[in-house]
């Protein structure tokens, strides 16, 4: 089994890469949607997360606006969250590694891959990129976005330069779909996996 990650700064187009290599039958693990299940309504996290941050629950989830204002830009609160947070989604992927042990390869998509130092773990590491002024029409037009809170999140991102130098394979975004489709598959066809996309 090849173990793939997937990664790339916020607005590159990640989940549609991930999406493609899903439609190829490549079981995908999104650590974000993991996150989001794990804080959402009634998430094992919460009664934690709470305890830690009182006051950035509510309904029986993680208010995620609250809990960003809280940890950004305050590095201990950050890694007393990650302290939570990382463990939990490290036992989710492991259940999903062996409820898929069969499959020729797993996607792992993970957005801070280089940042937590997880590369090494993976025998192959595709980026997914786009211009800079992509990047950021992208991001912008998602809710609730502002330019300070794009600089905030890039602030703890490796750069997209970096990223791409430490690449095995690249996919550029900033084209059509079926470009970026056409990538994905070359990859599929450099792996030696047999897939449509």
């Amino acid at each position: 089994m090849k173990s793939l990650a997937l990664t790339g700064s916020i607005g590159m187009g990640k989940s549609t890469v991930a999406a493609m290599f899903a439609a190829a039958g490549i079981p995908v693990f999104d650590a974000d949607a993991v996150v989001h299940r794990l804080q959402g309504p009634g998430g094992r996290l919460v009664p934690r997360i709470e305890a830690r941050f009182e006051g950035t629950t509510r309904d029986g989830a993680v208010d995620r606006e609250a809990l960003a204002a809280r940890v950004l830009g305050n590095p201990d609160d950050l890694a007393a969250l990650e302290a939570i947070v990382h463990p939990a989604v490290h036992h989710e992927r492991t259940r999903f590694i062996v409820e898929h042990g069969d499959a020729p390869a797993l996607l792992f998509d993970i957005p801070l891959l280089f940042e937590t130092g997880g590369d090494a773990a993976f025998d192959h590491v595709i980026v997914v990129s786009a211009p800079p002024q992509v990047q950021r029409q992208r991001v912008l037009a998602r809710p609730r976005m502002t330019p300070a809170r794009l600089a905030s999140i890039l602030e703890r991102q490796l750069p997209d330069v970096l990223k791409r130098e430490r690449a095995d394979f690249l996919v550029d975004t900033s084209g059509t779909l079926e470009a970026t489709r056409a990538q994905v598959a070359t990859i599929l066809a450099c792996l030696g996996l047999r897939a449509s996309v």
